[in-house]
Order: C-alpha cells, then sequence, then structure tokens
C-alpha cells in the first residue's frame, strides 16, 4: 500500500480524492485544505484526517506520496518542501508560473531521487496515445504540418473575476488552456522551440487572454498552427484536437475519434485510404471511473511508478518544464 496526502480540496483535488479513495493500494493517510467548512465535510462524511497546515500534515502522518491540487501561484514552495522531505510528487497542471522554478524543481527531484508527475491527462487519452503510436510508426512519412486546437466556454462574459482573469494566480488561456495542446504537440512530435509569432487575444477578460493563435517551431523543424480559444460557447465543454499531416498521410483526432488516411505504409490494424477508431475502441479499463478514465489511468501510472513498478516516465517535471518553456516562447513572441 501506498501512503497518500492530498493537499487542495477544490475541483480536481477532490476528483483526485474520490480516486484514490477507491484505488486497491492506496491509503489515504491526509487531507489538507485552508477551508473549515471543506474539512469538517471531509472529516464527518468521508473519515478522512484532515489538516490546515500541509507541512504539519506531512510531518505527522508521514507519506510516501502527495497529490497537489492548490493554484498554480504556490506549486513552487508546496512541491518544494515536499520534495525536501523526499515524497513522491504529483501536482495539477501547469507545472509552475516561471521557467527558473520549474528548473529548480526539476533537479531538486532528481537529486531526491522520488517520483514526480504533471497531471497533463491528454497523454492517458486512447486516441491521442494512438496518435503518438502513428507517428512513432512512420507510416505518415516526413510530417511537414501540424494543427493543435482547443476551444471550449469557459470564460463567455465580461463580469467572470476569479482566478481565471488574474496573471499572477496561473490565470489566462495560454496557461490553463493553451497549456494542454502544447503538451501534447511537445510529446506526439518535439519539443517547441520557437514561435514565428503570436497573439494572445483579450476576448471578455481585461487582464488576461482569451484565445491563443500561434506559429510554432518544433526541435525537429516541423512548423505549425496553434488555435486555442477558451471563449468560444459553441462548443458544451472542452473540445481539444491534434492535426498531423505527413507525406504520406495524415490523422486528425480529438479525445472522442481518431481519423487517418494512409497512401501506402500500413501499420498494423489499419487499411489504405481513411480508416477511423473510436475511443471505445483505443480505451484501457479501468478500475474506477470518474469523469473519464484517463484519469483513473493517471492516477494508476503515478501509484504504480511510486510502488517500483512501472517507470516514472510520463508526464515527469522534466516534460512540464518543457511545456513551461513554451508557454514563455509563446508569451514573449506576442510582444
Amino acid at each position: 500500500m501506498l501512503k497518500v496526502a492530498l493537499i487542495g480540496a477544490g475541483k480536481m483535488g477532490i476528483s483526485h480524492l474520490s480516486i484514490l479513495g477507491a484505488h486497491p493500494q492506496v491509503d489515504v493517510v491526509g487531507v489538507c485544505d485552508t477551508s473549515k467548512m471543506v474539512n469538517d465535510f471531509l472529516s464527518k462524511y468521508g473519515k478522512f484526517n484532515c489538516f490546515t497546515d500541509y507541512k504539519k500534515m506531512v510531518a505527522d502522518v508521514k507519506p510516501d506520496a502527495v497529490f497537489v491540487a492548490v493554484p498554480t501561484k504556490f506549486h513552487y514552495t508546496v512541491i518544494k518542501d515536499l520534495l525536501e522531505s523526499s515524497v513522491h510528487v504529483f501536482a495539477e497542471k501547469p507545472f509552475c508560473l516561471t521557467v527558473a522554478q520549474g528548473e529548480e524543481l526539476v533537479k531538486l527531484a532528481a537529486s531526491k531521487k522520488v517520483v514526480n508527475q504533471i497531471g497533463y491527462h491528454n497523454k492517458f487519452v486512447g486516441t491521442f496515445k494512438e496518435v503518438k503510436k502513428i507517428v512513432n510508426s512512420g507510416a505518415l512519412g516526413n510530417i511537414y504540418h501540424f494543427i493543435g486546437e482547443a476551444y471550449g466556454p469557459v470564460v463567455t462574459n465580461k463580469k467572470q473575476d476569479t482566478w481565471r482573469s488574474d496573471p499572477s494566480e496561473g490565470g489566462g488561456c495560454l496557461l490553463d488552456y493553451a497549456s494542454h495542446v502544447i503538451d501534447l504537440l511537445n510529446d506526439i512530435l518535439s519539443p517547441v522551440a520557437a514561435s514565428k509569432g503570436s497573439l494572445l487575444k483579450s476576448v471578455y477578460s481585461g487582464n488576461v487572454e482569451d484565445a491563443v493563435y500561434s506559429l510554432l517551431e518544433l526541435s525537429s523543424g516541423v512548423n505549425g498552427v496553434l488555435s486555442v480559444n477558451w471563449s468560444d460557447d459553441t462548443y458544451r465543454k472542452m473540445s481539444t484536437s491534434i492535426t498531423v499531416i505527413g507525406t504520406k498521410g495524415k490523422v486528425i483526432s480529438d479525445a472522442n475519434e481518431l481519423k487517418v488516411y494512409f497512401k501506402d505504409s500500413l501499420p498494423n490494424g489499419y487499411s489504405k485510404g481513411w480508416n477511423v477508431k473510436y475511443i471505445t475502441d483505443l480505451t484501457e479499463e479501468v478500475d474506477f471511473y470518474l469523469r473519464g478514465e484517463e484519469y483513473s489511468a493517471q492516477i494508476d501510472y503515478f501509484v504504480n511508478a511510486a510502488l517500483g513498478k512501472v517507470p516514472n516516465t510520463i508526464n515527469t517535471f522534466e516534460s512540464a518544464l518543457n511545456t513551461d518553456r513554451a508557454i514563455s516562447i509563446i508569451k514573449h513572441s506576442s510582444k
């Protein structure tokens, strides 16, 4: 059993707690939140050992691993404290507010030899995993263009003064929405190396961008387009998609459906021309379903890595740092 604690019982924290509480290899030994009401509820109805001070929680319950689901502005301090206590750390995305903070934490995690993971859950979505397999197979030929997109109805009027509207809190479409797409592009193709020009556009927000448009160059030399808008209420919820075009084929995928065209070179299970596969064809079963299999799958992976059953190679601090670097590149290219 892995002794796990949670810091931050907000939306994502409660989701993680639900999955962890049902996990057969996890013993939830502590929950920390600054809200007395939340702690009282979890203590009474969930029988959790609750704290308002995460340092006291770590000292008292001595967890093997801690899940961090606090606002991004607190990530650096909280994660650093946990790493110095030599515990495994899973943190929500994005990793840090600055590249310098992320670089320091990557080095510290390596020196402490602890398992580390950031919650970019799209890497555990069956369709996107299949896109990566297709790209790595070489069946698309020489890849020369990509499109990364995400649209959704997060900020749809001018009176939404929350953390999302404050850049110091980690707000803005680039950090909150576009980071998901950037992280996928980094993983499926290669890390973002440069931007040939970016537009950070405010639609309803006053202090942050609501849309991100950027012409990107990857470290492999491939160029493509990033198009993200969280003020698009023609969508019911966030929709993320990736298009990859090569000399021998083309793949278009979102979280529900994958369409791929092959001219000749065919991976197993595919035919010449257009092929369609659905998430139901590509998703591995999980023991506990909440919001999507990918949320349980990422936690299963972290737990197994912490228990030494699988390598710690997916969504590491280091890969998340590449995403933070890309965010910084896009910001600077918009000025």
